[in-house]
């Protein structure tokens, strides 16, 4: 038994914060990728052992999904906020100023960790690509589904197709992620939005 100290155990290690050690983790794979980042990278940002890192989060790809679960759930996400707008252009909108704003925020990392993991994954990364390629046709699936809604609703043009419009969307957000980069500015973002707006106006 642990010798004791004003009722409480002495000499075991002091319990971390796990969402505080994700949020290390997290800004670790998003500057490096998923494959940049070694065990010494993570266990060192996170101040913990790796025998710590397992027993809390289990493996690398393991911590890996459950940062881009952080990631999704963070203040400044804007995609899931975006479907819950009243019209599909407020979608649009919605969508594409919270990508220029968020994708160019000097506070974290530039561009977005789930489009740039899965480019620069190789095949040891095989299960960590197909994971965030099945998270961004789930994402596009629910873009889908919102257009849909919005075609019932007579918000869209009768002869608009939602599946193309949820794609479309979708690429630019993509294109918008891997412009930034490359040094796209906030501004040259918002410039781009406000041409692809133009297709969710009402005639």
């Amino acid at each position: 038994m642990s010798p004791m100290c004003n009722g409480q155990p002495i000499g075991r290690p002091r319990a971390f914060d796990l969402e505080q050690a994700l949020e290390k983790a997290l800004d670790v794979f998003w500057r490096k990728g998923y494959e940049g980042a070694s065990l010494a990278d993570l266990t060192q940002a996170m101040g913990i052992n790796k025998p710590s890192l397992y027993s809390a989060f289990g493996n690398k790809e393991q911590l890996f999904l459950k940062a881009i679960e952080l990631y999704e759930q963070r203040p400044c996400g804007y995609f899931l906020p975006a479907l819950e707008q009243k019209t599909a252009y407020d979608v649009a909108l919605f969508m594409l100023k919270g990508a220029a704003m968020s994708l160019t925020n000097a506070e974290h990392p530039q561009g977005c960790i789930i489009v740039q993991s899965a480019l620069s994954c190789s095949e040891s990364g095989a299960s960590v690509k197909e994971a965030l390629i099945q998270r961004r046709r789930e994402n596009e699936q629910k873009l889908y589904q919102r257009f849909v809604r919005a075609h019932q609703e007579g918000d869209l043009a009768k002869d608009a197709n939602p599946c193309v419009l949820a794609k479309y969307l979708v690429t630019v957000l993509q294109g918008m992620a891997i412009q930034v980069t490359n040094g796209a500015t906030k501004e040259e973002l918002e410039q781009v939005a406000q041409v692809v707006l133009k297709v969710f106006e009402q005639p």
